[in-house]
């Protein structure tokens, strides 16, 4: 049991620099970090109820995570399909749609439960 604990410790300060060196590199991914920073204590000033809190929460940690997916699907891409720029490009595009995705479901939780 202690090993394991020990692996989970080395293998979560392990994520937290990834994390902290995807940060360091993508503009964007900071920027929505902070953001999320800012807009989880309003989810939970602003909800109501459990659910809504849980909603409103939910759908900013969506950002953060998508855009975390599409960095690691651009590097990888960049690495496999130097010669194939269109299906590059095609790949990249729909990783983008995913954050839009992930924007637009903010915008509609947030909106039907500060409106509705």
């Amino acid at each position: 049991m202690r090993i394991g604990l020990n692996r989970f410790i080395k293998y979560f300060f392990s994520l937290l620099e990834e994390f902290k060196e995807a940060l360091k590199n993508e503009n964007v991914l900071r920027q929505e970090f902070f953001l999320s920073l800012v807009l989880i204590p309003t989810g939970f000033l602003i909800g109501e109820t459990s659910t809504q809190k849980i909603l409103l929460i939910s759908s900013i940690l969506l950002i953060p995570i998508s855009e975390i997916l599409n960095y690691s699907i651009k590097f990888s891409v960049e690495i496999m399909l130097k010669e194939n720029q269109h299906l590059s490009k095609k790949i990249k595009h729909i990783g983008s749609a995913a954050i839009f995705l992930a924007i637009g479901n903010v915008f509609i939780t947030w909106i039907l439960i500060l409106f509705f």
